[in-house]
Order: C-alpha cells, then structure tokens, then sequence
C-alpha cells in the first residue's frame, strides 16, 4: 500500500478534528493539556478514526462500485480483504493504546479508557457495518465522536464531570445534523431539512454564553457564521454544492471545540482548536474530507 494510497482511504485531511476534540475534552475535564498522556492519547484516536474510515471503504465497497468507481477498492488499486485487515488492526491498536495510558502510565485512570475505546470500536464498526438507508445512522455517527470525548475525558479523571457530559450533547447533536448532510451526498440534495436544526444547538450555546462571556464572542461568532455559510449550500443546492457543505461542517467541528475551549476560560487553547480549521480546511483541498 503506497501513502498516497493511504491517506485517501483514512480521509486524513480530517485528522485535526479528532484532534481538537480530544483537547477539548481535555479541558472540559479540567485536565492538563500538555501532559505526557496528551501525545498517546492523540495516536489512539488518530488510528480510531483512521481505522474507522478504512473500514468505510471495506463496508461500502459494492456500493461505491456503482456510485464511486474511483474509490480505491472499485477501482482495483487495493483488496476488500486488505482494507478490512488494515482497518480492524488499526481500531485493536487504539483500544491498546488507551489501555497502555489508564493502566500502565503514571496517573493513569485504570481500565475506564480502554472500555471507551471498545465502545467507540463499536460505533464505528456499527455505523459502518449499517449506515446506508438506516434512518438511525447521524446519531451512531454521533456517537462516534462522543465517545472521542469520553475516551479523551477518561484518560485524565474517571468520574465524567458536567461540562464534558454538556459539551458531548452538543458535539452529538452537531454531528447528527452534519450526518444528515453527508447522507445526502449522492443525491446532490437535501430531502428534509428539519434534521438540520441539530445544528442550531452548539451555535444558540456559544450565542447564549457569550452574552456573558465577552471573550467567548470571537469564537461563538466565527463559529456560528461557519455554519451559515455550510447552510447556504445546502439551501443553493448548486452542484458540488451538498459535498461543499459537508466538508466545511467537518471542519466546523473545530470551531465549536474551540468554542467550548473558551467556556472553560481557555482562551488559548480555543485559538489553538481555530488553528485546528484552518489546518482542516488546506488538507481538504489536497485530499478529499467526504
């Protein structure tokens, strides 16, 4: 398997917004950013997602046959078999790895990481497994993430406090809305909108917040703006257009950790998840975030 290869089926360009979510579920926690753990938990994640979307590929490749030909699968550069070898070792590293951090490092939280990392296993092996024409699909997709949050949160404290729980709700409810979106990408257009009121969730927080917050408004304010501008293409329907939208919500997901960065005070760290977009959004013009 060549790298090019590879970063076309783990859809890399994606990558630091697992990464931003895993600071800021660092800082919902109260944990410390810059602890040794910080790095370990990252690759576990990484390869969790990465996994995860070699499995997309593995799962859907009759699919992607009729409707993306170009895939790597369909399009003979890379075995089902292998694909699928390559996606599950990846998910049993991770789950390794946040076991090495709860159990074997110093501070480490005992087996509460690892039992995260099986569930997120399992979101993203169901979601994968049955994503297609299952109405329930954003919010095993959502899930996904979520558990991106615990596995993070669990690796610094075992009792889950309230802002994570809170921050969790909100990333669930974006990712159902974003979820939604990308189930729509064949078509070129959006059936229903209603499921995008999901979205409004995390912006009416960061809006609502700042309020009180006055230093939270830099965040709550690009962020809401993102999701407006993602919205507009879905409304335009243009072509090209529902895929444009789909991407510039993932990277939205850094936006609102960054969002939810700054409700915790951490104003630097919330420019750091910003960094985290932009960083997004130049990946994606060199490898495909769909």
């Amino acid at each position: 398997m060549t790298l090019g290869l590879a970063l076309r089926l783990g859809r890399v360009s994606n990558l630091p917004t697992v990464w931003t979510n895993m600071l800021a579920a660092i800082v919902l926690v109260g944990g410390n950013a810059v602890d040794d753990r910080t790095l370990l938990i990252a690759i576990a994640l990484s390869l969790f997602y990465i996994g995860g979307m070699f499995l997309n590929d593995a799962f859907d490749a009759e699919i992607d046959a009729r409707e993306r030909p170009e895939r790597p699968i369909p399009s003979g550069e890379i075995t089902q078999k292998t694909v699928f070898l390559w996606g599950f070792t990846m998910l049993f590293v991770g789950i390794g790895l946040l076991a090495w951090s709860g159990l074997a490092r110093p501070g480490g939280t005992g087996i509460w990481p690892a039992l995260s990392g099986i569930g997120l296993a399992g979101a993203i092996v169901l979601y994968n497994r049955h994503h297609k024409a299952n109405p329930s699909s954003p919010l095993i997709m959502g899930l996904c993430r979520v558990f991106v949050y615990l596995s993070a949160g669990l690796s610094f404290v075992a009792a889950l406090p309230t802002p994570l729980i809170a921050g969790a709700g909100l990333l669930l409810a974006y990712l159902i809305g974003l979820t939604y979106v990308a189930k729509q990408e064949n078509l070129g257009r959006v059936e229903n909108l209603w499921p995008l009121l999901f979205l409004g969730a995390p912006v009416v927080f960061g809006i609502w917040q700042s309020l009180d917050q006055f230093a939270l408004w830099p965040f709550s304010g690009v962020f809401a703006l993102w999701v407006v501008v993602a919205l507009y293409f879905v409304k335009r329907r243009g072509p090209g257009d529902i895929p444009r939208a789909v991407v510039s919500l993932i990277a939205g997901m850094c936006l609102l950790d960054a969002v939810l960065i700054a409700y915790m005070g951490e104003t630097t760290l919330a420019a750091v998840a910003g960094l985290g977009f932009l960083l997004t959004l130049f990946f994606q013009k060199f490898i495909s975030g769909t």
